[in-house]
């Protein structure tokens, strides 16, 4: 479920929809009931139930768990030694306030968190209904006979999928109505080009791990790429390519029975030439919900570029960061002692503050900047959603299933969540924990902690 948008004075309940199952039963009759049976049965059928699911109003008057009583009930999850180095914060979503706090200015590894920040700034400065458009550009034929140049605009989401084949990424684009376009202008292609210098810089970043792209994790980040660069296309987990871009450019020229060995990258961004094709991503809304439910690295870095680009910076790793955090800074985000490669989370290098990654969430559900609000809703839901699906289930915090919606992050010895839930007394709390150097059971122990905060009713 949902929760629709709120601010600090109107609150939702972000509750599981709960489905009433009627069991019908019919009373044992009589041997000797005769014509009577049917109307006794017809007597003891209840009236039908209407199930209403509905996303339920919390009240502003709701009592706030108070400093001491938090601390108190805190102590018994935050004693697991494979939680390892911990830090954390707790804040009142209505009043900002912060309710409780343990070493939440320390940096540390945030993993996948980082992506709060990415989504922020992109819900702060580009449009809900942006695109992404790759194009295909047509060479001056009677210089380059048959050339044809693909031009990525930054959409790692481009499908090779055949049309009316299933695609990885919701509303993808696809390869499939590139080549139609071409065939259509009339030319016979016999060579494509591929033009990815819409990003410059390196194409990994910092502390990044070169076996990651062997493992799924991600791909050289480049200007055009299909499938997020993945070798198997419909594969979430599949192995990335190490040249997406040049991978492209062949599944264009599969779809137009052009030799693969024909397809080349360009040395030099397109110029001039007449645009025969196009094909645009899904909105950024759709494209910011599939990229923090499923914590994809290669979508967060591509949508930090666009926030480069969208601010007049070039789109590389270290500009996207500074484009990222610029636009957090102006909306009041402490960003104190952040230290960012990348926008995903995923290096090694990466350092936030539990107090950073609780802002974030405390201004996407506060009144200052509207805009920030959907961040909300595209948070993983425990026990319900993306990355967060399979947790939250099991005995020891299963009361926060439904009740907390949070971003995830995990890397080697690091567990990190951060995100809203809903207390037992209907007080709406933001949070952000952080788990490294963790033990073997690190996940359930930060899993442990965030479900205390919505079963403690600690108001005293």
């Amino acid at each position: 479920m949902r929760p629709a948008r709120w601010g600090r004075s109107t609150h939702l309940l972000i509750g599981a929809g709960v489905l009433v199952v009627v069991v019908l039963t019919v009373a044992a009759l009589l041997a000797n009931g005769g014509s009577n049976r049917g109307a006794e049965a017809r007597a003891a059928t209840p009236a039908p139930v209407s199930v209403k699911p509905a996303v339920v109003p919390v009240s502003n008057d709701a009592p706030k768990p108070t400093p001491a009583g938090l601390a108190a009930v805190l102590s018994k999850p935050l004693s697991n030694h494979d939680l390892g180095a911990f830090t954390g914060r707790v804040t009142d979503a209505l009043t900002g306030d912060q309710l409780w706090e343990q070493g939440s200015t320390l940096p540390m590894q945030p993993a996948s968190t980082n992506k709060l920040l990415t989504t922020g700034a992109a819900l702060l400065t580009l449009d809900p209904e942006a695109r992404q458009t790759t194009t295909v550009v047509a060479a001056d034929q009677t210089r380059q006979p048959g050339l044809v140049v693909l031009v990525g605009g930054g959409d790692p989401t481009l499908s090779s999928a055949a049309t009316g084949q299933e695609t990885l990424y919701r509303n993808a684009a696809r390869i499939s109505d590139l080549a139609a376009q071409v065939r259509s202008s009339g030319i016979q292609v016999t060579a494509i080009q591929v033009d990815a210098s819409a990003f410059s810089g390196p194409s990994l970043a910092p502390g990044w791990n070169p076996a990651d792209i062997a493992g799924g994790d991600v791909a050289p980040i480049e200007a055009v790429m299909v499938d997020g660069g993945r070798t198997q296309p419909l594969t979430p987990e599949s192995v990335r390519s190490t040249t997406p871009a040049l991978d492209a450019g062949r599944s264009l020229a599969g779809a137009l029975n052009v030799d693969p060995k024909a397809v080349t990258m360009a040395t030099a961004p397109v110029r001039g030439g007449k645009q025969i094709a196009s094909v645009q991503s899904a909105p950024l809304m759709d494209r910011l919900n599939e990229m923090m439910n499923h914590s994809d690295n290669v979508m967060a870095e591509c949508i930090a570029r666009e926030v480069a680009m969208a601010v007049g910076r070039p789109a590389t790793f270290s500009d996207a960061v500074q484009a990222v955090t610029g636009r957090l800074a102006a909306a009041g985000v402490d960003l104190t002692g952040a230290v960012l490669m990348d926008d995903s989370g995923l290096s090694v290098d990466d350092r936030l503050t539990a107090k950073t990654l609780d802002d974030v969430i405390g201004t996407a559900a506060g009144t200052s900047h509207p805009a920030m609000r959907p961040l909300l809703d595209v948070l993983p839901i425990a026990g319900g959603s993306g990355t967060l699906s399979n947790r939250f289930l099991d005995t020891q915090s299963d009361d926060a299933a439904g009740w907390l919606r949070a971003k995830t992050g995990s890397l080697t010895g690091v567990n990190t969540l951060a995100g809203i839930v809903t207390d037992v007394s209907g007080r709406v709390l933001t949070f952000a924990l952080m788990s490294n150097n963790a033990g073997p059971t690190g996940r359930t122990a930060i899993d442990a902690v965030a479900a205390t905060l919505r079963s403690c009713g600690c108001e005293r």
